[in-house]
């Protein structure tokens, strides 16, 4: 009789061991997840407070929401600012955990011609949840992608549902979104972050994932992500995966801008050497370092605010670049467009000597 016990209390002991184990693999598991997330994902803000700029918008929109005077939105700026995240911290404020429920998300991978506003939208908007009371709300990320007739059929809908649901209409040209919805709308504009906002974001990350980052590095990170977060994140992730260091070589290198040393080299054989030499320069260091002439202007354009040329030389040589872009667009040829592009240099190096 005590081994027959003694048999089930370590079947039982077993089973429970075997639970145990069970629940570690899952949390373990959830763990391995959320850490192969990427860190725009990982670490989107999920509240109002947890938002790091355009404190003015969200202080504006917190307070339709504690008045119950929600409008219509429509949040337009250049990417990684903020848009999205700031929709849907509001959407977790406004119904907390059942916010997905009650929140109805298209993106411009979506399809979103005029049958699915008449039917999709239609269909959400005009329909109340049982359980739930207020609005419900629809969010059309990236809607400057939307077709004319999308956005026509839209605006009665937006007007004809009001009592039921609140749109917010994303995007980054707010001109490709027709006047109609426009006028529907109270509009924000999201511009790109200071170099500030995006550096304390990024000290958060760089403590919490343990990046050995250098000053140089950090330095250049902030210069490339030109206020979008979202693309400073994109390029410290892939830096730490890449290198143990990430110092400003190692952004440079892994993003494929021009190095600024190699820039400084390119203007500097432009002013000062002939045009053979200078040519032939610039050509076997584009070869070595897999530069394109596109990432040299944007490049050039930068530095040449820093360098002291009269008047009449720095409009010559800003209006030749623009020119050189545009015809680089069209699919004319890299060799003949730097060829033109040293040639303005040339040209504006004697007007700098008159």
């Amino acid at each position: 009789m005590d081994d027959v016990e003694m048999t089930d209390a370590q079947d039982a002991f077993a089973s429970f061991s075997s639970k145990g184990k069970g629940k570690q693999v899952v949390r373990d598991s959830d763990s391995a997840v959320n850490d192969s997330l990427p860190w725009v994902e990982k670490y989107r803000p999920v509240t109002l407070d947890d938002l790091v700029s355009h404190k003015d918008i969200t202080a504006t929109i917190e307070r339709f929401i504690d008045e119950n005077r929600m409008p219509h939105l429509l949040l337009y700026g250049p990417p990684g600012t903020g848009k999205t995240s700031t929709i849907l911290a509001c959407a977790r404020k406004l119904y907390g955990p059942m916010w997905k429920s009650m929140t109805m998300e298209l993106n411009a991978s979506d399809d979103r011609g005029i049958d699915v506003v008449r039917e999709q939208i239609k269909s959400f908007a005009s329909t109340k949840k049982i359980f739930s009371s207020g609005f419900k709300l629809i969010i059309l990320d990236e809607a400057d992608q939307m077709t004319q007739a999308a956005q026509n059929a839209l605006r009665r809908v937006v007007e004809k549902y009001t009592r039921n649901v609140r749109f917010c209409i994303i995007c980054n040209y707010v001109s490709k979104i027709i006047p109609a919805l426009q006028s529907r709308c109270t509009r924000f504009r999201f511009g790109p972050l200071e170099q500030d906002q995006v550096a304390d974001r990024l000290k958060y990350i760089i403590e919490s994932e343990n990046v050995n980052i250098t000053e140089d590095g950090m330095k250049a990170l902030l210069q490339l992500s030109r206020g979008d977060m979202r693309r400073a994140l994109n390029i410290l992730q892939a830096c730490h995966a890449g290198y143990d260091v990430v110092n400003e070589d190692a952004v440079y290198n892994c993003t494929g801008n021009p190095h600024p040393a190699d820039i400084e080299k390119i203007v500097s054989s432009m002013l000062s050497e002939d045009f053979t030499t200078s040519y032939s320069n610039i050509s076997k260091l584009k070869t070595e370092t897999g530069m394109a002439l596109q990432d040299i202007l944007t490049e050039v354009y930068n530095y040449i605010e820093l360098v002291e040329m009269p008047s009449a030389a720095r409009v010559y040589i800003l209006d030749k670049l623009a020119e050189v872009e545009y015809k680089l667009s069209t699919g004319s040829s890299e060799r003949i467009q730097l060829t033109s592009l040293i040639g303005s240099f040339k040209i504006a190096t004697e007007l700098m000597n008159k």
